[in-house]
């Protein structure tokens, strides 16, 4: 299945500019439309926050500084948008099939923005988040939780520089969960299309289910030659090993599963995904 609609929620502008290009690289591979989407705070939202013993008056002006906050970054968001769209020459078109090349759009909605990214990733092929440890858009990693737990569709995190190239070179970390199971279907389309293609697995990373060889010989069912190759963990971490060996084999992008364990116990202990999350250079397309 080809992939046609990308959503990119951006929800400020310091890593907006590395997930614009990546978005747009993504776009240009496949001809696709990109739906930029920006999730203003409904200042209604903050009454609750408010608490008792505030004044009707104290709690109209927080709405108030929360009304113009909201709008301030969303000027900066559409303005930033606008620039990288006529900068690199982007058609401005609402999503239609056929057109031959990469479009874009801009939209701005307001309410909760796990919500609304969730509701609106579920009839994309492909969410795009920025990196989630940039400084002005922490709130990124909502929406990348919000479509891994909350879409039934796959999200592709952008690195903090803009990559070359996106799927010539393609490694899976495999592990036999349901997860990255999951995270194989969606990378099918670009498995088609890439160069080379390795299965990476580790004995402290394999959990019970199919083995990576198992994986390799479905993959030959669907024409696609693979290798399998074993990491080992790095300064006993599996995540570390794991990104290490995606860089050896030149890869420019990453396939995985994403919280085997529940987020909870992520975040607590580490984990793989948290660790891929916060030092991946390269692009990775998670799903669970």
């Amino acid at each position: 299945m080809a992939i046609r609609k990308l959503l990119l929620p951006l929800a400020g502008t310091s890593a907006g500019e590395a997930a614009l290009s990546t978005a747009l690289k993504v776009a240009q591979i496949w001809n696709a439309h990109v739906l930029a989407l920006h999730v203003r705070v409904d200042s209604r939202d903050v009454a609750p926050l408010a608490g008792e013993g505030l004044s009707g008056a104290m709690i109209e002006e927080m709405m108030s500084a929360t009304e113009k906050e909201s709008a301030d970054r969303a000027h900066a968001v559409h303005a930033m948008f606008d620039r990288f769209v006529a900068r690199h020459q982007i058609s401005l078109a609402e999503p239609r099939h056929g057109t031959g090349h990469a479009t874009a759009s801009f939209a701005a909605i307001t309410g909760r923005e796990e919500d609304i990214v969730a509701q609106q990733a579920r009839l994309a092929d492909l969410t795009i988040v920025p990196h989630p440890q940039s400084e002005d858009d922490v709130s990124s990693s909502d929406a990348l939780h919000a479509v891994l737990f909350d879409s039934g569709r796959p999200v592709m995190i952008a690195p903090h520089t803009p990559p070359a190239s996106i799927g010539t070179r393609i490694c899976i970390a495999w592990n036999g969960t349901a997860e990255s199971a999951s995270g194989v279907q969606a990378a099918m389309p670009w498995m088609q299309r890439a160069e080379a293609i390795r299965v990476l697995t580790a004995e402290g990373y394999q959990r019970r289910g199919p083995e990576a060889q198992d994986l390799a010989e479905y993959l030959a069912l669907h024409g696609l030659k693979v290798e399998v190759a074993t990491f080992q963990p790095v300064e006993k971490t599996v995540g570390q090993g794991l990104l290490k060996a995606a860089q050896n084999f030149g890869a420019d992008l990453l396939v995985m599963g994403a919280y085997s364990h529940s987020r909870l116990r992520q975040l607590i202990l580490g984990g793989v995904t948290r660790v891929v999350l916060e030092k991946a250079g390269i692009p990775v397309i998670m799903n669970r």
